[in-house]
């Protein structure tokens, strides 16, 4: 838990609310250049050899072709079909696939040859195992950590608080560990499905850093559903309450037709403002702009945190 933050006064943010029509059309600040060169590929070509998934393909990440250009690239473990059918994710949902018991293994060979000093790990959510891929997780953090010597960030499902998953997974201790809110709490199951409980994020963050308090909170939240600034607020201030360390704020892109629409497109500006109240408010760092995602520079962000 968390100290109550000193009262601040947050700016005022004078774009408009929501409109209720969908914009179609995406503005300047959202246009950007495909890197130049073949690291790209190198990183590609890697992946593929190692039959791993990413979480950079899978939800169709707008940051792909940097983080490649970059050799690095956020992996996605136990399959790539999910059990949640999320309005706002373009990975496959469906029937899931066994879990490959060498993947922590080809996980960790990856890691060492694109040379990656912070390793970001995620996962389709498995509802369908009795542990929700705990010990999968498990594992992989000591395979990477054992042959790379890297920091590991995990970014977890709720688990659908099955007994024992968070401690198993904190018991590899990540240095940080990331589970997204996602969204304010009055859109909650519109966007993250019936299954997910706004109460239940809150406190599989809070019981992380009550198991242990050496390990960092990561949280992060998607712009341009129809929230509001006073929403987003409110929720940065449980996130405080519960003690989360690290924040990323970034826009919602409508990965097809068939997802939820994108309702305001937030302009630069607006994010720079919420960012600042993020820090305000404690958040020890924040990364807030159109193109951040959950493990968007997340060495940068750790490292900094460490200095």
């Amino acid at each position: 838990m968390s100290q109550q933050p000193a009262p601040v006064s947050l700016p005022i943010i004078t774009a408009p609310e929501p409109p209720e029509a969908f914009a179609p059309r995406l503005p300047r600040w959202l246009k950007r250049n495909v890197p130049k060169g073949n690291a790209n590929h190198f990183t590609a070509r890697l992946l593929d050899e190692l039959r791993l998934e990413t979480v950079c393909d899978n939800a169709k990440c707008p940051n792909r072709m940097e983080c490649y250009s970059q050799k690095t690239a956020t992996f996605m473990i136990l399959g790539n079909v999910c059990t949640r059918p999320c309005g706002f994710c373009a990975v496959a949902k469906g029937k899931t696939q066994q879990v490959e018991q060498d993947e922590p293994d080809r996980l960790a060979e990856a890691s060492a040859r694109l040379g990656l000093r912070h390793v970001v790990i995620t996962s389709v959510t498995r509802d369908d195992l009795d542990d929700g891929g705990a010990e999968h997780f498990y594992r992989c953090v000591l395979a990477v950590r054992a042959r790379t010597g890297a920091a590991v960030e995990v970014l977890t499902p709720d688990f659908l608080g099955k007994p024992g998953a968070i401690e198993r997974v904190v018991a590899s201790r990540p240095e940080v560990f990331n589970h997204n809110t996602e969204t304010v709490p009055r859109l909650y199951r519109e966007v993250r499905g019936r299954k997910s409980d706004y109460r239940w994020t809150l406190e599989l963050l809070r019981r992380v850093k009550t198991l242990d308090p050496t390990i960092k909170t990561k949280s992060g939240l998607m712009l341009g559903l129809g929230e509001t600034r006073e929403e987003i607020l409110d929720t940065l201030v449980d996130l405080r309450d519960v003690g989360c360390d690290f924040l990323t704020l970034g826009q919602y892109l409508q990965p097809s037709p068939e997802h939820l629409p994108v309702v305001r497109y937030i302009p630069p500006e607006v994010f720079d403002e919420l960012g600042t109240a993020a820090r305000q408010l404690g958040f020890a760092q924040v990364a807030s702009g159109p193109f951040v995602r959950s493990s968007y520079h997340a060495r940068e962000m750790t490292e900094s945190s460490a200095e």
